[in-house]
């Protein structure tokens, strides 16, 4: 009786969730690209030694902040 009335819901169902796949999928890929570390960040030597210096016990916390905050500026 109905014919393919049952099939239009099916259809505007369908349209529905692959919109908002398709909106989860870009959300999802920008959030990757944004939470993505820096290599240059990671790689930085002169960050590394300030690091050991303060490992070792050379420099202060409150001098290893303040150069560590100018490096990464």
């Amino acid at each position: 009786m109905w014919g393919m009335a049952g099939m239009m819901g099916f259809m505007m169902l369908f349209g529905l969730l692959l919109l908002v796949g398709v909106v989860l999928l870009i959300a999802l890929g920008v959030w990757f690209l944004v939470r993505r570390p820096r290599p240059a960040a990671l790689d930085d030597p002169a960050l590394e030694i300030l690091r050991q210096r303060y490992a070792r016990g050379e420099i202060t916390r409150e001098e290893f902040e303040a150069r560590r905050r100018d490096l990464e500026a």
